[in-house]
């Protein structure tokens, strides 16, 4: 399969309307159930998902509902959106060819609360008793990852996955499309191996664009790991590779980031127990 893939509010609905634009066949619905009336606002044009943008796996194929079985062998020329966690449990018999896109991490963090907003005011309340939270506070009561931290975890595991299951793999950053649709679309569309250009590149609207970086407020966040954050978004920005001071940089910045964050949730587990 052809999977698009990256951190939520990263570019990859626009991906696939690019792709499917450009006459290639897509799995996964513009709108998939109340979504339309929830969080359209969020992407006027379609998030084009399936049951499997959290993995091609054990608990989504066979559907754990109707029994039915994907064969990779029928959905190869496929493209399917696959977020980052799906993609590193997906198995590999699905992985053909990879396209990965990359927001910055303080326009994704403004962005990806939007989201959650709309979600919680457009979502009614309701369960046997006549109430239930919205699917945002449920993440919140979870413990969900603070939207920088999920940028930074999740774009270096996705990473750390290309580098050791060695698949192809194409990244590039929502900017640098922006900045150029014809001179981006066309090598990957070359890449893939078919597809028409010009009603692909007309299905990039710049103006559906609703948020800019802005500053970051999480405290998690300090100067030195937020320079880390920068470079990498900046060395996928110009289109170059990582180099190995800053892959070293990355490693020692995660193995910090990712303590703290054990142990923030280790206390906040015993404050509510």
């Amino acid at each position: 399969m052809i999977l698009v893939t990256g951190t939520k509010r990263s570019g990859t609905s626009m991906w696939m309307q690019i792709l499917q634009a450009a006459g290639l066949p897509v799995l996964g619905q513009a709108f998939p159930g109340r979504w339309g009336d929830s969080i359209r606002d969020a992407n006027p044009r379609g998030f084009y998902e399936s049951r499997f943008r959290m993995g091609l796996y054990y608990r989504t194929n066979p559907d754990p509902r109707s029994g039915e079985f994907v064969h990779p062998d029928a959905v190869a020329d496929q493209v399917c959106k696959v977020f980052v966690p799906g993609l590193l449990r997906t198995d590999f018999a699905f992985v053909g060819r990879v396209l990965a896109t990359m927001r910055p991490w303080r326009e994704y963090a403004a962005s990806l609360q939007r989201l959650y907003d709309l979600e919680k005011a457009n979502t009614p309340p309701r369960d046997e008793l006549g109430e239930r939270d919205s699917a945002s506070e449920k993440r919140v009561r979870q413990g969900r990852l603070p939207a920088a931290l999920e940028w930074w975890f999740e774009n270096y595991e996705l990473i750390r996955d290309v580098t050791t299951r060695r698949y192809p793999f194409h990244l590039l950053t929502y900017d640098r499309l922006l900045r150029d649709p014809a001179g981006e679309i066309g090598p990957v569309l070359d890449w893939l191996g078919h597809g028409e250009l010009e009603p692909a590149v007309a299905a990039v609207d710049p103006g559906l664009r609703t948020f800019h970086a802005t500053a970051h407020q999480d405290p998690r966040v300090d100067d030195e790991a937020a320079a880390v954050f920068d470079a990498l978004y900046e060395a996928v920005d110009q289109g170059g590779d990582l180099s190995p001071d800053l892959v070293s940089e990355m490693n020692r910045i995660h193995l910090r980031l990712a303590k703290a964050w054990d142990e923030e949730r280790a206390t906040a587990l015993e404050q509510r127990t």
